[in-house]
C-alpha cells in the first residue's frame, strides 16, 4: 500500500510544520513579555493575573475543540486553529494596562489551546495507526519553533518594537498556515486500528472505564505544563531581574530550556521504546525537579542555564506521553480532556507564581515547578501498569 504509506509519511511532515509554528509563534509572545510588562506599568502580580488569561482562554475553548474534532475532523479544526492564533498573537503590545492586557490574551489563549487539541488529535490517530510511540517528536518540532522563537526574539529585541516584532509573526504564521493548511486538508484522516474495549469513547464523551485513566494522564500533564508555562513566562524575568542579565541574554534562558526539550523530544521515541513509558515518566520528573532548583536558586547566571537545561531534558517527554496515552483511551475528547488539565496547570502557574513572587521572592517561587516535576514522576510510578498498556 505504497499510496496509504506516502499520505502517513506526508501527513506526519504536515503536522510536524504546524506543531513547530505552534512554538514559534507562543516563544515569539513569551521573550517580549519583560517589554510589555514594563509598557503596561504592571506589578508581578498584576502581571501573573493579565498571563491567567492565556491559560483560562485555552481552558476554556479545550474541551469545545475536542466536539468540534469528533464532529468535523481534526485536519480542519488545526487550519482555523492556526489561522486564530497567527492573528491573536498581534495583539499583547496594543494595550497599555494589566486589564486589556489580560483580555487580548484570553482571546490568544483561545486560539492556542484550540489549536493544541486538534493537531494532538490528529497526532494521536496517526501513532495508533503507525505503531510507533512518535508523539515525542511533534512535540519536538514545537520545541524546536520554540527555540528558533525564542533566538529571533532575543535577537531583535534591540532593534524592532514589540509591535514590530509579533505583527512580523501574524505575517510568517498567516503564510505558513496557507501552505501547511492546503496541504492538511488534502491528505485524508488515517483509520487507526479499534481501541481496546477499556478505551471506547462515546459521542458525548469518554466511557466509564476510561475516564479514570485519562484523568490520571491529565494530571501527569498539568504538573508538567505547569512546569513549562513557569519557564515560559518568568525565566526572562528571572535571569534579568534576579541575576542582572540583559535583555537579550534573558531572551536567552528560554531558548536553551526549549533547545533542551527538544533534544529531549528528538530522541524521546528511541527512549520510550527502550524505557517504556512509566521509567520515562519517573526519570523525566525526577530530573526536571533537581534541575529546577538549580535553575531557581543558582546564585550565578551560568548555574541558571544549566538548571534550565537539566530541566528541559527531564520535562521534555512527559506531556507528549501523558497526551498520547489519553488520546489513545478517549480519542479527541481524551486529548481535550488531559489538555484542559495539562493547561490548567498554566491557569494555576502565572498567578501563583507572581503571588508567590512578591510574598516570597521570585526564585522561591519557580521552587515549585520541581515540587510538581517529582509530584509527576510519583503519580507515574504509581500508575505504572496503565501507562505500559
Amino acid at each position: 500500500m505504497p499510496g496509504v504509506r506516502t499520505d502517513l509519511t506526508r501527513l506526519r511532515a504536515v503536522l510536524t510544520v504546524f506543531f513547530a509554528l505552534d512554538g514559534f509563534v507562543f516563544a515569539g509572545w513569551v521573550v517580549r513579555i519583560p517589554a510589555i510588562k514594563q509598557q503596561t506599568g504592571a506589578s508581578a502580580s498584576a502581571l501573573g493575573l493579565a498571563l491567567l488569561g492565556v491559560s483560562a482562554g485555552a481552558v476554556v475553548t479545550m474541551m469545545l475543540t475536542g466536539r468540534l474534532c469528533r464532529r468535523f475532523g481534526s485536519h480542519p479544526v488545526t487550519v482555523v486553529c492556526g489561522v486564530l492564533l497567527s492573528l491573536s498573537v498581534a495583539l499583547p503590545p496594543l494595550t497599555h494596562s494589566a486589564l486589556t492586557l489580560g483580555a487580548v490574551l484570553l482571546v490568544f489563549g483561545s486560539a492556542y489551546g484550540g489549536i493544541n487539541v486538534a493537531f494532538n488529535s490528529a497526532a494521536v490517530d496517526l501513532v495508533r495507526t503507525l505503531r510507533r510511540p512518535i508523539m515525542p517528536s511533534f512535540h519536538a518540532a514545537f520545541s524546536l519553533g520554540g527555540m528558533a522563537g525564542a533566538g529571533l526574539g532575543a535577537l531583535v529585541a534591540g532593534a524592532l518594537s514589540p509591535t514590530e516584532h509579533l505583527l512580523g509573526l501574524t505575517v510568517i504564521g498567516l503564510l505558513v498556515t496557507f501552505l501547511a493548511g492546503r496541504a492538511l486538508l488534502r491528505i485524508p484522516p488515517p483509520v487507526p486500528p479499534e481501541p481496546a474495549p477499556r478505551a471506547t469513547s462515546t459521542p458525548s464523551g469518554p466511557g466509564t472505564t476510561a475516564r479514570p485513566l485519562v484523568i490520571t494522564f491529565g494530571l501527569i500533564a498539568l504538573c508538567t505544563a505547569y512546569g513549562e508555562g513557569a519557564l515560559a513566562d518568568w525565566s526572562a524575568l528571572h535571569l534579568e531581574q534576579d541575576l542582572d542579565a540583559a535583555a537579550g541574554v534573558a531572551a536567552v534562558g528560554y531558548s536553551c530550556f526549549a533547545l533542551a526539550m527538544t533534544i529531549g523530544r528528538l530522541t524521546g521515541t528511541r527512549l520510550l521504546e527502550r524505557l517504556g513509558r512509566t521509567r520515562t515518566l519517573v526519570v523525566g520528573g525526577a530530573t526536571a525537579a533537581g534541575g529546577m532548583l538549580l535553575g531557581a536558586l543558582a546564585p550565578a547566571l551560568w548555574l541558571a542555564l544549566v538548571g534550565f537545561v537539566i530541566t528541559g531534558l527531564g520535562l521534555a517527554n512527559l506531556f507528549p506521553v501523558a497526551v498520547e496515552r489519553a488520546g489513545t483511551l478517549a480519542g479527541p475528547e481524551g486529548v481535550a480532556i488531559a489538555s484542559t488539565l495539562g493547561y490548567g496547570g498554566m491557569l494555576l502557574g502565572p498567578p501563583a507564581i507572581g503571588f508567590m513572587a512578591d510574598w516570597f521572592s521570585l526564585p522561591a517561587a519557580l521552587t515549585s515547578v520541581a515540587v510538581l516535576a517529582a509530584t509527576a514522576a510519583a503519580i507515574g510510578g504509581v500508575t505504572r501498569r496503565a501507562a505500559e498498556r
